[in-house]
Parts: structure tokens; sequence; C-alpha cells
């Protein structure tokens, strides 16, 4: 993430028509069609440049060569494509993988007033250039209490390790001694609904991957936390960040 903030605040540099301090304040604000279309244009360069920073970041962590966005594909599938193709000329991600996605994506999107939008939201506000602002939501997303919630559970499932020392991880968390993630939600007082489609999705995407052995104490945490009062009480239900992880 560190990667990606720092390259979504250089393309500022690349795109001087679109700094409102370089060509003047009201440069996105005088409602004719110029000043939309500027605009609507560097929304498209976000959207469309997303996904091959975000594969680039990947890929350079990884080790491996920078790969150019392939013709022909969706969203998605270029998405992929750009993070795991080694060099293949007919490699094509996974439709299913591919699916799995795009609603994962989409399930993000359509979402609330979160800690990252607001965190554009009151950097635009001070006019300042769009690759600028999306360059602070990314650096709110890294926290773990964002964004970085995902890799929390990941961490806190492989401290866990197997199914059956789920009971004695539950009972550190009562005692404060341990950090339940990818539970409760400051909006959803219930189970946040969008966990229900991942979870289906999880499915789909398991009969083509196959189980990860974390899964199993996943899916343990899940149904023990459920059924304790501890966690019912204080409305502790699984959100989105614990089931994206069945996804990862």
């Amino acid at each position: 993430m560190s990667i990606l903030t720092s390259v979504f605040a250089a393309l500022g540099s690349y795109y001087p028509e679109a700094n409102p301090s370089l060509q003047g304040q009201n440069l996105f604000t005088q409602k004719d069609l110029a000043s939309i279309q500027n605009m609507d244009k560097q929304i498209y360069r976000l959207i469309g440049k997303a996904p091959t920073l975000a594969a680039m970041a990947y890929r350079v962590r990884q080790g491996r060569h920078f790969i150019t966005p392939p013709p022909g594909l969706s969203y998605t599938g270029s998405f992929l494509y750009q993070m795991d193709c080694l060099g293949q000329q007919e490699y094509k991600p996974n439709p299913v993988l591919e699916r799995a996605l795009d609603i994962l994506f989409l399930l993000h999107a359509d979402h609330e007033l979160n800690a990252s939008t607001t965190t554009v939201l009151q950097a635009a506000s001070s006019l300042t250039d769009p690759y600028s602002a999306i360059a602070t939501g990314c650096a709110s997303l890294y926290g773990p209490l964002h964004g970085g919630a995902n890799e929390a559970v990941i961490r806190m499932l492989i401290s866990i390790g197997t199914p059956d020392k789920v009971p004695e991880f539950l009972e550190k968390v009562k005692r404060r001694e341990k950090m339940l993630s990818g539970f409760g939600h400051r909006v959803y007082k219930t189970t946040d609904p969008r966990s229900y489609i991942i979870r289906k999705t999880a499915d789909e995407v398991f009969k083509v991957t196959g189980k990860d052995p974390l899964v199993e104490t996943a899916m343990r945490l899940h149904d023990l936390a459920l059924k304790d009062e501890y966690f019912v009480k204080r409305n502790l239900y699984p959100n989105v960040d614990f089931w994206w992880v069945l996804n990862s």
C-alpha cells in the first residue's frame, strides 16, 4: 500500500492540467462542459490505472517483472492477468476467480462513507488535485482498522493455527489478552449483509482452488463466536473483512 500511495501521488506531476494549484482554483468548479470533461478524464485515468498500479506494486514485492495490461480482458480479468501471468502466451484468468473478484470489488465500492472515502473528501475540499486526494485515501486504507483489517484477520487465523485452538483463543479475547479481528462494525449491529454474498462466492472459489487449512479455523471461529453470549451481547458479528479472507 505504501507503493500504491506513493505512485498515485506521483501521478499528479504527470497531469498539470488537472491541478487547481497550477491552473486556478475554479478548474473543476466552473460547472461548464470543459470543466466537467476535465474532471471526467481524471476519473477515467484513476479507475483505469488503479489495477495496473496495484498489480505492479504486488509484482515488485514478489520480485517479478512488470506486465503491461493485456487487450480484450475485463477490468478484473486484466488485474488478475497482470498479477499472476508468468509469461504464458495463452494465459487467461480463471473465469470463476474473475467473477469472484468482480463481486468483491462491487461490494466494497457500494458501501458507506468510510475512513478512506472521508479522507479523500477532506483532502479534496482544499482543491488539491484528484491524484493527491486519492493518495490520501490509500494512506487511510493502509491502516489495520480499515483496509488492513483483511491482513489482520489472516494474521489472527495464522496465530490461532488449527480449529481445536479456537476455544482457547476466544477465552483470551474475553480476558483482553488477544484481539478479535474481522468481527463487529460501526454501522451494522448484526451480521454484515455483504457477508452472505461473499460466503456464497467463496464456495464457488473453493471448487477451483480447494480449501486453505485456515478456512476450517475461520469457520470454527465463526460458529463458536456466534454462539457465545459474550460476543452476541456486544454485537460482534463477522464483518466483510472476515469473509474477504476466505476468497483471498
